[in-house]
């Protein structure tokens, strides 16, 4: 909105030129964002606790998660406001990215609440089911799917993906794209999901994976840029680091409510939503196979959910002391926020290891 309100003054005040600056509204973004999510947080808390919105602890979970009875759950709320508040008065509104982004966001949000608010009401951690969470999230997919086959980010690229580090390598999937591209938005959603199971470790691993996507999409929608590092150019794609750059600010103060003790949970309204969000825009520049690099930590943790599943189905055993990853390493002994900060420090080695993909070619 800033950008449509004033840049087209500048010819009566110069300084407004700097509205057309992706990197200006990127800073505004973050900032209106964190600073939102700040004076939101404490209102929506006190809403959550007056309503019973509460997080229902697993039954089979680490003895030392008692202590975590009676926090507020449904946080993601506050991501979701001060995200797409701030999303709107610094975005352009005349870019096509900007409504795919905003609409999956909220549809995201919505779906992840409902799942919240049921979870609260009958105050055990079911919600809804997962045949109609998984319905929910395919509806999003086949939509997101058909905008992307319809209207592509880059013609010339429309069923090919790139893998990194390889020189002008592309794998072209034909037909088969459009299942890639459902399999991505769902398993990123519920990736994030999975991993949001101690205080601050998902949100914290999002705000890196976040961080490390507004470069590329930054990076990805600057013709001069794109050419020279050999990334695929998606016109208009600058926009979306818009949104994830807002998304840095309002997981940022997220994170001062979140980090340990928490004093209210994201739930699946906000790991719906960050996940979702991240696995499209990471279609939309083109950067699909850096997903499972940037996320490295949430695929690491999904893995580590089928693994138990399977060894214990066909071998009768448990590989891990309990699933997912992080339990895993709590029942070891480990402190809880020991667990975060090296998840949190094996995201950002990641996030660095998917950065050298920009020259390593």
């Amino acid at each position: 909105m800033f950008y449509h309100l004033f840049f087209p003054l500048r010819t009566f005040f110069s300084p407004f030129n700097v509205f057309q600056y992706i990197t200006f509204r990127a800073v505004g973004v973050l900032l209106t964002a964190l600073f939102l999510s700040f004076f939101i947080a404490p209102l929506v808390i006190r809403r959550l606790k007056k309503h019973q919105i509460i997080q229902p602890l697993r039954a089979d979970g680490p003895k030392t998660h008692l202590t975590k009875a009676g926090t507020p759950t449904m946080g993601g709320l506050i991501i979701l406001l001060s995200l797409l508040f701030s999303f709107l008065l610094w975005v352009r509104w005349d870019n096509r990215f900007t409504w795919l982004i905003f609409f999956s966001a909220l549809y995201l949000g919505f779906l992840g609440f409902l799942d919240d608010y049921k979870k609260s009401t009958k105050k055990h951690s079911g919600g809804i089911s997962a045949r109609d969470k998984l319905i929910g999230q395919l509806i999003l997919a086949f939509f997101v799917a058909g905008y992307l086959y319809l209207s592509p980010p880059n013609h010339v690229y429309l069923t090919k993906i790139n893998v990194p580090y390889l020189k002008d390598f592309f794998v072209n999937l034909g037909n088969f794209y459009l299942i890639f591209v459902i399999l991505i938005v769902i398993s990123s959603a519920n990736a994030v999901n999975i991993t949001d199971g101690l205080d601050g470790l998902a949100i914290g691993n999002i705000i890196i994976a976040a961080m490390t996507y507004a470069i590329f999409a930054y990076l990805a929608g600057h013709a001069k840029f794109a050419a020279y590092l050999r990334l695929v150019p998606v016109p208009g794609s600058g926009e979306l680091s818009i949104f994830l750059t807002g998304l840095v600010g309002a997981g940022l103060g997220f994170l001062w409510y979140n980090s340990y003790p928490a004093e209210v949970f994201m739930g699946d309204t906000g790991a719906l939503l960050l996940g979702g969000t991240i696995g499209i825009i990471a279609l939309c520049i083109k950067q699909e196979l850096l997903l499972p690099i940037v996320g490295g930590v949430f695929l690491i943790e999904i893995a580590s959910v089928f693994l138990q599943i399977y060894f214990f189905q066909t071998h009768g055993r448990r590989i891990f002391k309990m699933a997912p990853l992080h339990h895993h390493f709590e029942l070891k002994g480990w402190a809880e926020p020991k667990v975060t900060i090296r998840f949190w420090i094996i995201g950002i080695i990641l996030a660095m290891v998917a950065l050298t993909a920009l020259k390593i070619r």
